[in-house]
């Protein structure tokens, strides 16, 4: 065999383990990203759950101060739990735009990226308001059950309880700042990376997981 048909014969090899390269990579993250995708489902799913329990805290909170417009202070427990449905819908939408900016045919780092900010958006805004909000929303609902028990007779629980909703606004800051002290103590543990990935949720982290294993697979 002369040299020119030897190299051609190389080169030819070259391109087949090249192609062959190609298609194995190609494969690979055609199943890392179907994992992902299956992965990220379970946390779309609770979203529109989440979605279904917003809607129902709208209803309830728009026909209880509906049927109670002469008393102030129903007025304001029925808006407070409206508005709180209104954020649980709100944000579980944010949420799943998020998720459906991460484009399975999209370069790895990109995908990366958009995961970054699901995790950013999950961490730094929705974990902390419903935290917060989550300690004290309890109130206005108890005090609105309450209040269904007066209204089979026509009254009001200010008349024969004005202390009940001190009561249950000073046990809404007392869980308030207990929410607050255990964020503190956690920091002051250095845990606050294990927080952080328990408010990311286990979908997301498993996510990152498999999007690192295409890009060191595609690295290397």
């Amino acid at each position: 065999m002369e040299l020119d048909e030897m190299k051609q014969a190389w080169q030819a090899l070259d391109r087949r383990l090249a192609e062959q390269a190609a298609l194995y990579r190609a494969i690979h993250r055609g199943q890392g990203m179907d994992r992902l995708r299956r992965g990220l489902r379970p946390l779309a799913w609770g979203q529109y759950v989440q979605i279904a329990f917003g809607v129902a805290a709208m209803l309830w909170g728009v026909s209880f101060w509906t049927t109670h417009l002469d008393v102030l202070h129903h007025v304001l427990c029925g808006a407070a739990v409206q508005a709180f449905g209104i954020v649980m819908v709100a944000f579980a939408g944010r949420l799943l735009f998020l998720l459906r900016e991460i484009d399975h045919a999209a370069p790895v780092l990109e995908n990366q990226r958009r995961l970054a900010a699901l995790r950013a958006w999950r961490v730094r805004v929705e974990a902390p308001v419903f935290a917060v909000l989550g300690a004290v929303v309890w109130v206005p609902a108890a005090l609105m059950l309450v209040q269904y028990g007066f209204d089979r007779w026509g009254d009001d629980y200010w008349n024969h309880a004005p202390w009940l909703t001190g009561h249950f606004v000073f046990s809404g800051l007392v869980s308030l700042a207990l929410v607050l002290l255990a964020y503190a103590l956690i920091r002051r543990a250095g845990r606050r990376r294990w927080l952080e990935d328990n408010f990311a949720g286990g979908a997301v982290r498993k996510a990152e997981a498999m999007l690192e294993e295409i890009a060191r697979f595609e690295r290397g």
